[in-house]
Parts: structure tokens; C-alpha cells; sequence
């Protein structure tokens, strides 16, 4: 052989580690990815003109507020009877049940009469949002490829962050036909979302429950009895307080209060978070399946908890959103690991609705925690405290992450 071949195929050798060929991804994922940005972008018309509707019957901010928490309320306390019903029916007939719930409770908000009307209908709407939710990532983790779930969950994460920004911007529009008719688009994208999944989505089950062989579902002791669960909800309870609660809680109204900047600051700050993490997700499951879920994890939430804390002790306009786009980023490093950890514990060939649903509470909690002990701690010590609070706990969940053993099986 010539120096010339050796060399030549040394740089094909290379180039192979440097981009590998990636599998493509199957077709029932490819289903789920079409699903979930049709419910990221129905939920995204209603976000921004709930509160608003909520008003118009005569309530102050308080009350609308409630209406908001009622949701996150109830799929908290129903997360745990849509676990267990996963691993009675299956994850399909769950996942569109949840969604046809959701519709119909979202379509009566649009013809609500009075506010209690609406604290109803929005309640129920959070019991069929914990089905679907945690029936998605059940699919998820039996249908992606062992090998690819760092890039599936960072596709997934993908199509839902497109979803919440095409959402708002749709809704807007929608808005100035009268406060209702979002509702109403929200409703029709789930049937559509639901049709999409009831026709689509392959109908063969989880090889366990087809053939009656295998392994049994997996229990929520058995899950805790691994460290790598353990850590994940650790993690999953530090990114909701941060990333589901605080961010859309505490930092609009440190934008106002502290920096003395209008509610356009605030939505700089979403954005530019939301841009900083779609930039990650570009990435970070790709390399979740090469480097591990551990690298990826303890970066991942050391740079959300830096930035995050960050965040409090800013005092112009360019830090505190230069500081929220590196948040997003962090979060958008970590979140692709976090769920194909979860993934590889329960494994392609067994039902895990259970333990899937304790990993979504955690994360439900924090987002309520959250934001109320921040506000307590902006009060009484400063947002400094409350910033400084939130970056500690995902500090925290980093120091978990550095003793857990790494879930990805060695490439043979």
C-alpha cells in the first residue's frame, strides 16, 4: 500500500468519527415528532390569551392566575392513575384518549359562561394532558432505536419548541376574531393530533404485551433501586422549578421590577432562551448517543444553574438577556440526556408507565414549587436570593450526576 493510500485512508477513517452515518429514524417516530408539534402549537394559541379570557368574567389577576395552576395542578394529581393505566391499555389508546380529552375540555372553555365554567373545563383539560404526556414518552422510549434516543428525545424536544413558536404567533392573530376562537384552533389541532396517531402510529404493541414473554413492567421500586433514576428525578424536579416554573413565573417580573423595563423585556428573555436552546438541541442528542448521558447532564445543568443565578445579579438589558440565552442553552444540552436516561433504565421491550409518571410529577412539583419560593425570596431578600436559590438547585442536581453510573451501553 502507498503513503498516499494509507493517508487517504486515514482521512476516510476520520472523517467516518467525525460524521457518522446516522441512522434513519423510523417512520412510528416520525408520526410522533408530526403529533407533537401540532400540540405544542395548539397549546401555544391558547397560552398567551388565556389570562386575558379569563378576565372577562370579571376577575382580577389572582383568579385568572388559578386558572392557569388548576392545569398543572390537576396532571400532578392525576399523573399516577395515567401511569398505571398505560400499563393496562397500552401507551396508543392512552396517548389519544388524553388528547381527545384535552380537545373537548378546551373547545367547552371556548363556550364557558362564567368563571367557574372555565376553572372546570380548564381543570379537566389537565387530566387528559398528564395521559398523553406521559403515554408520549412511554412511545417514545419503546419505539426509538437503543442507539439513537439521545437524538429522538432532542427531535422531539425540537418539534415542540418549533410548535411554541409558531403557537403564540398564530394565537395573536386568531385573538382579534374574539378570545374564544383560539380555544377552538387548540381543539382542532389535537383531534388532528389524535387522527394523526390513531391512523398512523403502527398499532403493533410493546413485544412484551404481544407475545407474553419478556420482561414484566417496570415497577416504581425497582426504577428507584438505580441511581441513574434516582438523578433523573433529582434533575427533572431542578428543571421544572427552573425552566417550567421560574422562568415563566419570576422572570417577567424581574424584567419589570428590577431592570424597570416594559413586558417586551420579558418576551426577549423567552425568546431568546427558546433560540438558545433550539441551538443546543441542534446538537446535544446527537452527542448524548456518543459522549454519554452523564457528560451531557452534568454540563447541562451546571450551565443553566450558572446562568441562572446569573440572571438576578444583572442590571442591563443586554446581560440579563445575554444570561437567558445561555440558560436555554444549558437546558437544551441536558434535556435529550435527561429522557434518554430514563429511557435506557426502562429499556424498548417493557411498559414503564409508573416510573414515567413519577419522573413527570417531579418535574410538575418543581414548576410549582418553584415559582413560589422564589417570589417568597424576591420579597423578603431580593431576586439576587431567589436567582441565586433556583441556579443552586440545578447545581445540585449536577453534583448528583457526577457519582451516577452512565446509562449508554458501550458501541460494540
Amino acid at each position: 500500500m502507498t503513503a498516499t493510500a494509507r493517508v487517504s485512508g486515514a482521512t476516510a477513517r476520520i472523517f467516518a468519527i467525525l460524521r457518522p452515518q446516522r441512522p434513519k429514524l423510523p417512520r412510528d417516530i416520525k408520526v410522533m415528532l408530526v403529533a407533537a408539534f401540532l400540540i405544542a402549537l395548539g397549546f401555544g394559541l391558547v397560552a398567551p390569551v388565556l389570562p386575558q379570557f379569563a378576565t372577562t368574567f370579571d376577575v382580577g389577576a389572582t383568579a385568572a392566575a388559578v386558572i392557569v395552576s388548576i392545569f398543572a395542578m390537576m396532571r400532578l394529581v392525576f399523573a399516577p392513575a395515567g401511569g398505571a393505566l398505560i400499563g393496562r391499555v397500552g401507551e396508543r389508546p392512552v396517548y389519544v384518549g388524553g388528547l381527545l380529552i384535552v380537545a373537548a375540555s378546551t373547545a367547552a372553555c371556548a363556550f364557558a359562561q362564567d368563571y367557574w365554567q372555565l376553572l372546570v373545563f380548564r381543570g379537566l383539560g389537565g387530566v387528559g394532558s398528564v395521559m398523553f404526556t406521559v403515554a408520549s414518552m412511554a412511545l417514545v422510549v419503546r419505539l426509538a432505536p437503543a442507539e439513537s434516543r439521545g437524538r429522538v428525545s432532542g427531535a422531539y424536544a425540537s418539534a415542540f419548541l418549533i410548535g411554541n413558536v409558531c403557537g403564540p404567533i398564530v394565537g395573536g392573530m386568531l385573538a382579534g376574531f374574539g378570545l374564544r376562537v383560539p380555544f377552538l384552533a387548540y381543539a382542532a389541532a389535537l383531534v388532528l393530533a389524535a387522527a394523526v396517531v390513531q391512523t398512523q402510529l403502527s398499532h403493533r404493541p410493546a413485544g412484551t404485551r404481544a407475545s407474553g414473554t419478556g420482561a414484566p413492567e417496570m415497577r416504581f421500586g425497582e426504577a428507584l433501586r438505580v441511581g441513574a433514576y434516582r438523578s433523573s428525578l433529582v434533575s427533572s424536579f431542578a428543571n421544572g422549578w427552573a425552566t417550567f416554573g421560574v422562568r415563566m413565573a419570576t422572570v417577567p417580573l424581574f424584567a419589570v421590577a428590577a431592570l424597570g423595563s416594559g413586558p417586551e423585556a420579558a418576551g426577549l428573555a423567552l425568546a431568546v432562551f427558546a433560540a438558545g436552546n433550539a441551538v443546543a438541541l441542534a446538537f446535544s442528542g446527537r452527542l448524548a448517543d456518543s459522549l454519554g448521558r452523564r457528560p451531557m447532564m452534568v454540563s447541562g445543568l451546571l450551565v443553566t444553574g450558572i446562568s441562572t443565578a446569573a440572571i438576578g445579579f444583572t442590571s442591563d438589558l443586554a446581560y440579563f438577556l445575554a444570561a437567558s440565552a445561555v440558560a436555554g442553552i444549558g437546558a437544551g444540552i441536558l434535556g435529550p440526556a435527561q429522557q434518554a436516561a430514563v429511557a435506557d433504565i426502562i429499556g424498548s421491550e417493557r411498559s414503564g408507565g409508573r416510573v414515567l409518571a413519577a419522573y413527570q410529577m417531579t418535574s410538575d412539583i418543581g414548576a410549582i414549587a418553584g415559582p413560589v419560593l422564589a417570589g417568597l425570596l424576591a420579597d423578603r431578600l431580593g431576586y439576587g436570593w431567589a436567582f441565586g436559590v433556583t441556579g443552586g438547585v440545578l447545581v445540585l442536581a449536577a453534583a448528583a450526576w457526577t457519582a451516577t453510573p452512565e446509562t449508554l451501553k458501550a458501541k460494540r
